[in-house]
């Protein structure tokens, strides 16, 4: 789940808008939390790279 449609038990606020000092916990824990490899890829960047994938695993396959 991302921060940005979260909202603050504390100030009722998104927590993405980080108006207290919870929503800016809160926000800085999710920051660090989401930083695995493919979290900067979007959805079409993995679906290329997905077929691409395939695309070469069928050609290796192949010439086997």
């Amino acid at each position: 789940m991302t921060y940005d449609r979260l909202v603050c038990a504390n100030c009722a606020a998104p927590v993405s808008e980080g108006r207290c000092p919870v929503c800016r916990a809160s926000r800085e824990r999710l920051q660090q939390q989401a930083g695995g490899v493919f979290a900067q890829l979007s959805p079409a960047m993995l679906v290329a790279l997905t077929v691409l994938l395939l695309a070469v695993g069928l050609l290796l396959h192949q010439t086997v």
